[in-house]
C-alpha cells in the first residue's frame, strides 16, 4: 500500500479481521460480519521513520495500543470490501498526516499598543462594576 513516494506499507504490516457491526442492520446484522478492523503495526515497521511514528503515535490517540499498533474500525457501510476501503484510507491519510512536520512556533511578545488597550478595558470594566453599588437615599 503505497502512501508517499517515500513510504510504502508491505502486506504483512497489516492484519484485519472482520467483525459484527453494531446497531441497526435488519436482518443480516446478526449473521453477517461487515465491520472491518484494521491493525497497522506501526512500532515494527521498517518502513517508518521514528519521527513519523512518535507524531503517528500522538496523532492516532486511543488507536494506538501499547504494543505499538494502529487500529482502526469501520463499520459505516454494510459491504465488507467498502468498509475495508475505507479503514485503509483512514490509516494513509494517518501516515501522511505524520509526515507533515509540524511549525515551530516562535513565542511573540505583546505590542505596547495591545497593553494598553487591555488595561483601558480593564480599568472601564472596573468603573462599571464599582457603579453597580448600593444607592445611597441621603442625597
Amino acid at each position: 500500500m503505497k502512501i508517499t513516494d517515500q513510504i510504502e506499507i508491505e502486506d504483512w504490516e497489516l492484519t484485519e479481521q472482520f467483525i459484527r457491526a453494531s446497531g441497526p442492520g435488519g436482518q443480516n446484522v446478526n449473521k453477517v460480519s461487515t465491520a472491518v478492523e484494521l491493525r497497522f503495526e506501526a512500532g515494527r515497521s521498517p518502513n517508518l521513520p521514528n519521527a513519523v511514528k512518535r507524531r503517528l503515535e500522538r496523532i492516532a490517540g486511543r488507536r494506538w495500543t501499547k504494543d505499538g499498533a494502529v487500529v482502526i474500525q469501520v463499520e459505516e457501510t454494510r459491504s465488507q470490501a467498502r468498509n475495508r476501503e475505507i479503514a485503509r484510507d483512514r490509516l494513509a491519510e494517518l501516515i501522511r498526516k505524520a509526515c507533515e512536520k509540524p511549525k515551530r512556533r516562535i513565542p511573540t511578545r505583546p505590542t505596547l499598543g495591545s497593553k494598553k488597550r487591555r488595561l483601558k478595558a480593564k480599568k472601564v470594566r472596573g468603573e462599571v462594576k464599582a457603579l453597580r453599588g448600593k444607592v445611597d437615599r441621603e442625597e
